[in-house]
């Protein structure tokens, strides 16, 4: 490997120190609480080290925000495999959920923290959100071909597609801020989180199927 690679890889590698320790310092103390100057210390660097990657710390949780919506899209890329639109749809729910299960600290960067979308809000054009956009596109894609199959027919595409995001989004962020499991312990003297998600998924995929 010659010095040119060797120099990239560092880069590159040093940059996923940086990503990792800000998402688990995001995550474990707040973004608020977070400051570069700690990230540093997480990963035994200066802070200028940082700001030859990072301008600021927003510039870091959007690179986070941006890196786990490529993660859960490539997670969907398979799906497009699935002939029956039902079924993709099914598969989609289940893939989101594994997500979350898998990933708790990027679903929670990615869909519990306000601050990422603060930034799209100074930052982009309109209020452009690409990442997002190309998942919730799969998913409205999805739902427009349940719809020629029978299912939905007489409902708004987005509604559908809000009302079933915003379903499966429930049980991961009860999942991911442990209110879940707290729940689980106190009222049901259990702690099988993800037999109860799983449940869950099941009863509202019997609605879903119950619109065709």
């Amino acid at each position: 490997m010659g010095i040119k690679e060797r120099k990239s890889r560092h880069k590159e590698d040093l940059r996923k120190r940086i990503l990792e320790a800000a998402k688990k310092l995001f995550v474990s103390a707040g973004y608020e609480a977070t400051s570069i100057r700690k990230i540093a210390q997480e990963i035994e660097f200066s802070p200028t080290t940082i700001y030859l990657y990072y301008k600021d710390k927003s510039d870091i949780i959007y690179a986070l925000h941006q890196e786990g919506f490529l993660m859960l899209r490539q997670d969907f890329q398979p799906l497009m495999q699935v002939e029956s639109p039902f079924e993709r749809l099914k598969a989609i729910g289940k893939c989101y959920l594994r997500f979350a299960l898998t990933h708790p600290d990027f679903y929670e960067v990615m869909f519990m923290m306000k601050d990422p979308m603060k930034y799209l809000e100074v930052n982009c054009v309109d209020g452009e959100w690409e990442e997002g956009e190309r998942v919730f596109d799969f998913l409205l894609h999805t739902i427009r071909d349940c719809q020629d199959a029978g299912y939905f027919s007489k409902m708004d595409t987005v509604q559908v597609a809000v009302q079933a995001w915003s379903s499966v989004h429930g049980l991961c962020s009860l999942h991911v801020s442990g209110h879940l499991k707290s729940m689980m312990e106190v009222v049901l003297k259990e702690d099988d989180q993800e037999r109860m998600i799983e449940q869950a998924f099941r009863v509202f995929v019997h609605y879903l199927e119950l619109t065709k």
